[in-house]
């Protein structure tokens, strides 16, 4: 049957995924594309039916069916036995099959050629050779048959004769293959793919199934003997590990090519019993073997120690004797295990359960996703065998009708069953009974060397390590809440407890829950043991140990805690109650103690200590205190004290515990503070110390206030129902200042102020007054003011934008991301406005060559990634970038592309673009490239042309039945199959496009959109399609241009024809875009002629309705954003930005590129803060470079008593003494 090529691919899967939330236009678009996909498919379906229908009427029944459900109907009861056989010559078959036969026996590298002229002769003529079994071994060493006489040889012992020499010559390929497999694997998937549907061509599925299972058997037990067995000494458990973590990988790799060739050749179940039988089975046979051998090896080990141990105790050999008896015969087999073997098998685990997970994904993704196998399905069409034996009319024994009823039938699933837990049951019973002596033994001598370090030291502090990430799988533990540093003692325990997790986690059938249920009660009592040494730890604070190790010994129990937690929720799965709850709630009511009594000792301290002070606050002297040039002693001690404080909470307790802590201690002191201030009654010379003190501790206060407060709104909308404790800050401030205005403002002020307020009437009801929390800060002599824009509009100025993010525990990735987007985008400006002033010298440029090899992202290409990922602020990206665009000159470089491999030269913007657009077309480009390869296959086109030319002499013996016709004369006929061929390509680029762009982020639409009102009017083309959809189509030129750019972006391989195909499908497009110099060629315009006569004026409305989304996006954000007052900011809610961070987080390298950019904020706070004051003030701009390379490694941090000095002297005290010298 001819290439269909008006339907045959117009069927395609739609294969543009939305990767962003698409808006009510993209909506419309998408469904309307779905829509029209469905219309085409139920066409196709309806002329494949048709065409059955009349092939079926022609060659296969005296009756004629009048339509396609009696076409099917017939086809499902047909019994193929009872046709009539083909009329062929004995004769001519004999000479036909001997021809083929003396070609592979004398002939060298005649075997590929041979069967391309079968598949040839069978989709062409519809002879269908003989498939049935063979009867004889699969083996390379198997001869051919034997036959004693030409004349005698029949029909079918020629063309088995053949078919085994195709069969031998075919495995030798796949074998070769395997040994080499130096290919890629989507074409070593092709290759493999191929050679078993030519199988398939020759011999049953069930024979050529088995054959390739057992090929592959073979190849998985050599592969498991070869890196484990030959490798492994006696009882030497790390070259096991060692051996598997080399060979699964592997294996991963060889179970992935197997489910993606058996996905195009039979159906899903079958495969998924194939995976089991082999590669699972096996691998679980030989892992039984190995362990099996480990336990002989170390039982024979144990009972040699206990024979040495009876000698060396002659005293006692009949008792121990006696009692290894009894053991051996009551437990069996048992024997003990080291810490260090148990850590081995742990491992060795981890690695199962890793392969079951990657499996798993593996099946999920391959067996149900039937895209891959559209190609394999066209291929298949042609390689399938036909039922019946038209070449020789024999019936065929194992054969028989098919009955609906039979259809109808549902046989159970077939699942993936990895069965490597049966392999660790003789090791259940000593695993269980040695890992509770592992875990209490070394938790002990860890306790006990920690206590011994304690005693042997004076003045003992403990010893603290930064804590490892937790686990990425649990995902329950945010960053906000884990702890910085934690007691080394405590991270030795939990790290042997990781070791052996594993073991635990493996019980999913009752044989091994005796292991598990033993490792959660051994973790209990070492749960226990900790928490008794952290509680005897917090009892010799502040006496024996240094207050720091009270927050170290809070923060040991959060982790502790939280990996019991993470442990209990990792178990989930194979126990349905919570295996660790009574550690967990033990652990919460002494964290909640701890916390407790930090708070408290930390304000009792300030209340009995710090502010007691009898000379500084001695009101009623008549002599001024430092001749009022000073605050005292106790308000500067207890700055001292906050900041301390700050900085140990902030090293080692986890985020959110620091800031509730600082909080209190901090509202509890002012509340302290301000009791007593309120109740102070200053003599004349005493007066000027109380303006000093209340205007030091409330520039103290606002200092410490954002390093308090989490967001934006927390600082300037503070609410008593919602955040109560910054609202009683803001009150106790308040408070202080009200006692600042009514002690120490002279008393003429004050009676002239109220003179001019007697005339109102003061309010009835005092509660009803309007009151901001935020008025104190106004009023003191502190940048803070300048920070905020004014107390009622609830916005903050860029430098307090920078200045809370900076002043977190964490990285806060919400607030850095309302920072970045704040006041258009004003901070990425002046980061992409300085790494372009960038003058590096010898040693930084060789540290950017090796990020430039190592493929490290830069901070413009992080910025631009970050920035296409928020879709809730499409205007961000266009801003940002629209002053660095104006100054690099870069709006016209966007009118013409290029794809081939990135320059140097290139800009980071042009390049970051490009990469979006090619990502976007991909799936174009797969589906041009499917539909050359399908219609290559199912013409056969090109097939000689690199290979070998089928002989003149097998040709001449062909029957003249079948009436074939050479594709060597068949090509002058395919003229009008290639125009066909090049339309079908244009029409699925021209379709496609309006929903690529409605996928494409809004970001990245609104970007074209502001191009191309930036760029020239000189661009005549613009006009037709718009510069995205422009691009869009000069992209997908250029990769058809290049046929390398193709390969590398499909993985497909294409060869000169297809090439040439792909070439005039782009001197198409250009046409279409009236890019072309000179006119267009004949064969241009016959290929968009075609086109237009089916479908009049249609390429013009996609372009016009791709053209429409793109506008219609971006003006709707246009739009939106003029609602806006202020720019990007106030359109954030703290909803929409935590949207957008998490959709950040869960796109490729998102969190990361967060992190980077916040760790450069980091690097050049000074430097940032002088910029974004010159932009406020006279929009002057420094030249000072910024650094763009990350730190390799961050330094802790030290408190230092004399630095914090010397800032509080600068930014606190002599302000104070500044504004009351200016008063006086």
């Amino acid at each position: 049957m001819e290439w269909g090529g008006e339907y045959s691919l117009d069927s395609s899967n739609l294969d543009c995924l939305l990767s962003v939330l698409p808006g009510e236009l993209e909506f419309q678009q998408v469904l309307s594309d779905l829509d029209e996909k469905i219309k085409k498919n139920s066409s196709s379906i309806e002329q494949c039916l048709k065409d059955l229908q009349s092939e079926v009427n022609e060659v296969c029944t005296d009756e004629i069916l009048q339509s396609a459900t009696d076409c099917l109907q017939w086809l499902n009861n047909c019994n193929f036995s009872s046709l009539r056989p083909s009329s062929t010559h004995h004769g001519e078959l004999m000479e036909f099959l001997r021809t083929l036969q003396s070609l592979l026996k004398n002939e060298q590298n005649q075997e590929e050629m041979i069967l391309h002229f079968l598949l040839d002769l069978s989709s062409q003529c519809g002879v269908s050779f003989p498939c049935t079994p063979s009867g004889t071994s699969f083996e390379l060493t198997s001869s051919l048959h034997a036959v004693e006489d030409d004349s005698t040889m029949d029909v079918k012992s020629l063309w088995n004769d053949v078919r085994l020499h195709l069969r031998r010559f075919l495995v030798n390929r796949l074998q070769s293959q395997e040994e080499t497999n130096t290919n890629a694997l989507q074409q070593q998937v092709e290759f493999k793919t191929q050679c078993i549907q030519q199988l398939l061509f020759l011999y049953p599925e069930a024979e050529v199934l088995t054959k390739y299972q057992n090929m592959q058997n073979k190849l998985v037990s050599d592969l498991l003997q070869n890196c484990i067995l030959s490798s492994c000494g006696e009882t030497n458990f790390d070259k096991v590990v060692h051996g598997y973590q080399s060979s699964i990988p592997t294996l991963c790799t060889m179970i992935k090519e197997d489910l993606y060739i058996l996905s195009g050749t039979i159906d899903p179940s079958s495969s998924l019993k194939f995976i089991n039988e082999t590669y699972l089975d096996t691998i679980t046979e030989e892992m039984t073997v190995l362990l099996e051998r480990l336990c002989e090896l170390q039982f024979k080990e144990n009972a040699l120690h206990i024979v040495t141990a009876n000698k060396i105790s002659k005293k006692h050999r009949g008792t121990v004797h006696a009692v290894a008896s009894q053991e051996y015969h009551r437990k069996g087999r048992n024997f003990c295990l080291t810490l260090y073997q148990l850590r081995c098998l742990s491992q060795l685990i981890k690695l199962f359960l890793l392969m079951e997970e990657k499996i798993e994904e593996l099946s999920a993704e391959i067996l149900l996703v039937p895209s891959f196998t559209e190609k394999n399905k066209n291929v298949q069409g042609v390689l399938k065998k036909a039922s019946g034996e038209l070449l020789i009319g024999e019936t065929r024994a194992n054969e028989t009708s098919v009955l609906p009823e039979q259809l109808l039938q549902v046989e159970e699933p077939i699942l993936l069953n990895f069965g490597w837990r049966n392999a660790f049951k003789d090791l259940s019973s000593s695993v269980a009974h040695c890992i509770t002596i592992a875990i209490e033994d070394f938790s002990t001598k860890i306790l006990q060397h920690e206590q011994k370090e304690e005693f042997s030291a004076a003045g003992y502090a403990m010893s603290l390590v930064n804590n490892r990430q937790m686990r990425e799988s649990c995902g329950a533990v945010q960053q906000e809440e884990q702890p910085k540093r934690i007691a080394k003692f405590c991270s030795d325990i939990m790290e042997e407890l990781d070791t052996l997790l594993p073991l635990a986690l493996a019980c999913r059938d009752d044989s091994l829950q005796e292991i598990r249920a033993n490792f959660v009660e051994a973790c209990s009592k070492v749960a226990t043991a900790v928490l008794a040494r952290l509680e005897e730890k917090s009892k010799d604070i502040p006496s024996k140990a240094p207050l720091q190790d009270l927050y170290a010994a809070l923060s040991t129990a959060i982790f502790v805690c939280q990996h019991f937690t993470m442990y209990s929720s990792l178990m989930r799965e194979t126990s349905k109650k919570p295996l660790f709850l009574v550690p967990v709630q033990q652990y919460q009511e002494f964290i909640n103690v701890l916390q407790f009594q930090v708070t408290s000792y930390c304000v009792r301290v300030c209340a009995t200590s710090i502010l007691q002070d009898a000379e500084s606050h001695h009101w009623d002297d008549y002599k001024a205190f430092y001749e009022g040039e000073r605050c005292s002693f106790s308000v500067q001690m207890w700055h001292y004290f906050c900041c301390a404080l700050h900085h140990d909470l902030w090293t080692i307790l986890p985020p959110k515990t620091a800031q509730e802590i600082l909080t209190d201690v901090l509202e509890q002191s002012l509340a302290m503070l301000s009791s007593r201030y309120c109740q102070a009654c200053p003599s004349y010379k005493r007066t000027p110390q109380i303006r000093i003190d209340i205007t030091a501790v409330l520039m103290s206060t606002e200092d410490m206030l954002w390093s308090v407060c989490s967001s934006v709104q927390e600082f300037l909308n503070p609410h008593e129902d919602r955040d109560l404790k910054i609202y009683k800050i803001h009150s106790h401030c308040n408070s202080l200042l009200s006692v600042l205005a009514i002690l120490t403002s002279p008393l003429k002020t004050l009676y002239e102020t109220f003179l001019n307020n007697s005339d109102e009437h003061l309010p009835q009801d005092f509660s009803k007054v309007s009151y901001h929390p935020l008025n104190w800060l106004f009023c003191i002599p502190s940048p803070c003011s300048s920070l905020l824009k004014t107390s009622s509009a609830r916005e903050m100025a860029a430098q307090g934008q920078l200045k809370l993010l900076l002043s977190q525990p964490y990285c806060n990735l919400n607030l850095l991301l309302e920072t970045l987007l704040h006041h258009d985008c004003l901070l990425v400006k002046i980061l992409l406005r300085s790494s372009g002033n960038e003058v590096l010298n010898r040693d930084e440029q060789s540290s950017l060559l090796e990020q430039i090899n190592n493929k490290q992202p830069t901070l413009i290409e992080t910025i631009f990634t970050v920035l296409s990922y928020c879709t809730l602020s499409p205007k961000s990206l266009g801003i940002a970038f629209e002053t660095y665009m104006e100054k690099e000159q870069l709006w016209n470089r966007l009118y013409n592309m290029t794809v081939s491999s990135c320059s140097e030269s290139e800009p980071e913007v042009i390049r970051c673009l490009k990469l979006t657009l090619i990502n976007s077309v991909k799936g174009i480009v797969k589906q041009i490239i499917s539909l050359m390869h399908s219609w290559e296959a199912t013409e056969n086109y090109g097939t000689y042309q690199h290979k070998q030319i089928v002989p003149e002499s097998l040709l001449k013996t062909v029957p003249k039945e079948w009436n074939y016709t050479p594709r060597e004369m068949k090509r002058k006929e395919s003229g009008k199959c290639f125009t066909r061929l090049a339309a079908q390509a244009v029409s699925i680029v021209i379709s496609k496009l309006p929903t690529v762009i409605a996928c494409l982020p809004p970001p990245i639409k609104y970007f074209f959109f502001l191009a191309e009102r930036k760029m020239s009017r000189n661009f005549a083309e613009l006009k037709k399609a718009g510069l995205l959809v422009w691009n869009l189509i000069v992209i997908i030129c250029r990769i058809f241009e290049d046929g390398n750019t193709a390969e590398l972006l499909t993985g497909a391989t294409l060869d000169r024809w297809s090439k040439e195909k792909l070439s005039l499908v782009r001197v198409c497009l250009e046409s279409i875009m009236g890019k072309l110099k000179s006119g267009p060629k004949q064969v241009t315009q016959k290929v968009i002629q075609s086109i237009e006569q089916q479908r009049p004026n249609w390429i013009e409305s996609q372009l016009l309705k791709a053209r429409k989304l793109s506008t219609d996006c971006a003006s709707v954000t246009v739009e939106g954003a003029m609602l806006e007052e202020g720019g990007i900011a106030l359109g954030l809610t703290e909803q929409k930005i935590n949207m957008m961070v998490l959709d950040i987080c869960h796109k490729p390298g998102g969190s990361e590129y967060l992190r980077q950019i916040y760790h450069i904020i980091q690097l050049n706070e000074e430097y940032l803060k002088e910029q974004l004051s010159c932009e406020n003030s006279e929009g002057v701009t420094s030249s000072q470079c910024l650094p763009l390379t990350l730190k390799g490694r961050e330094e802790q941090p030290v408190f230092n008593p004399l630095q914090v000095h010397r800032q509080s002297c600068a930014k606190v005290f002599n302000q104070v003494g500044d504004e009351r010298r200016c008063r006086a």
